[in-house]
């Protein structure tokens, strides 16, 4: 301290350093602009959700083992950094499933959305419209078909199929979405029963939601999400019924646990647009459903909320690949919570990727601004990791530029 020379300060010096900015009236806009990454986004969404409904969103199977081990492997990838490679600018746009992407992911399928944010899939689907990226909508989804495409109509959509019990039914909702311009099929094969998501057995978790004193209380300093629920048209899933039942219940007494490859050839006889199959993590599988007529493979666990203990998606990736080669389309889901995780997956194999529980950690943090926020801050992660990896395009992220710490 004895060897500084001090001085007065220079007030014109010190008045050029302030910086104060107004308070802004968009609370909202201020909010998610705090947020520096998708984790920022998952504690707002929690400080303003009811435990019931980000739970739903936040929990897996069983011990939840499949969803921590997801992010083990993750957080285990090392991405190798290209010096003096020359690259200025790294171009994210991709095709997948015969059209155009901005991005290198799209929007994964959500059941039960309004209930985490009563913007829902309307705010989802319009966020990804915007974005350029392709919007998955559920069997599953609290808005219908039809709602989604007039709401993003110059949006890519894709329908997420869950086989019911009911054929009829089923082939119906097929020629639903492709007369509403869905222009790609996911039929989810992962669900041959709902795996056992003690989260929601634990917090009384049902569908359309009861109001008992614990979910009024849980919901009564959550003002702005109770206010929604109270203004907007009753919550159910748009394709279902209006029983109310828990979420097991719902899935087993309408989906069928008996399907087999020969009703994917069915469902391809059905559907003339790309049909991607959604839940595979063995080669065998992937073999199978390349044999029945699948244009593409979803590899993914249903993000840990199915089969506790299953394989890792980014894992079973490799394996997958290496079976079914260069010429089949793989899109990676499950556990993506950084463009990070997003640059590992396509160097390791994905020629895409889709998020979930990332989108709906912004919708419940902000609708559909939450949603592009999610959208950005993805994006920026990956724009960033490209350039320091020396990735122009994404076809530049090959396999030789990561590796797994040991």
């Amino acid at each position: 301290m004895g060897n500084l020379n001090r001085q007065i300060p220079d007030v014109k010096e010190l008045v050029s350093l302030m910086r104060f900015k107004m308070p802004s009236l968009d609370r909202r806009a201020a909010r998610l602009s705090s947020a520096a990454d998708i984790w920022d986004l998952r504690k707002i969404a929690k400080r303003r959700t009811p435990t019931s409904a980000f739970d739903y969103v936040d929990g897996a199977a069983g011990r939840e083992i499949t969803a921590s081990r997801a992010r083990e492997v993750f957080d285990s990838v090392e991405l190798l950094p290209r010096i003096l490679h020359g690259t200025a600018h790294s171009d994210l746009s991709t095709t997948i499933a015969g059209g155009e992407s901005a991005l290198p992911f799209g929007i994964a399928p959500t059941g039960f959305t309004r209930f985490m944010q009563s913007e829902g899939e309307i705010g989802g689907s319009k966020a990804a419209a915007k974005a350029g990226i392709p919007f998955s909508l559920s069997t599953m989804g609290t808005r219908s078909i039809e709602e989604v495409a007039q709401a993003a109509p110059e949006g890519r959509k894709w329908f997420q199929l869950y086989l019911w019990k009911d054929r009829e039914k089923s082939k119906a909702l097929v020629e639903r979405a492709a007369a509403a311009g869905y222009d790609t099929l996911l039929v989810t094969v992962d669900t041959p029963v709902a795996g056992q998501r003690l989260r929601d057995t634990r917090n009384g978790m049902k569908i359309p939601p009861e109001l008992t004193l614990k979910t009024v209380l849980d919901a009564s300093y959550r003002p702005e999400w109770w206010f929604n629920f109270l203004t907007t048209d009753s919550l159910k899933f748009a394709s279902l019924s209006d029983t109310s039942a828990d979420l097991p219940t719902i899935i087993n007494s309408m989906f069928d646990s008996s399907l087999d490859f020969e009703d994917l050839k069915w469902i391809r006889k059905l559907w003339k647009g790309k049909l991607f199959v959604k839940g595979v993590l063995t080669t065998e599988d992937a073999a199978k459903s390349k044999a029945a007529g699948a244009d593409g493979l979803v590899v993914s666990n249903h993000g840990g909320r199915q089969l506790d203990r299953a394989p890792i998606a980014f894992e079973a990736l490799q394996e997958v690949r290496a079976e079914v080669g260069d010429d089949m389309e793989i899109i990676m889901d499950s556990g993506i919570m950084s463009g990070a995780d997003i640059v590992a997956s396509l160097c390791a194999g994905a020629d895409f990727v889709l998020i979930g529980r990332a989108y709906l950690y912004g919708l419940m943090a902000g609708g559909e601004q939450g949603v592009s926020r999610a959208i950005e801050l993805l994006a920026k992660e990956i724009e960033v990791n490209m350039q320091l990896m020396g990735a122009a395009t994404i076809k530049d992220l090959t396999p030789d530029l990561i590796r797994r710490r040991k």
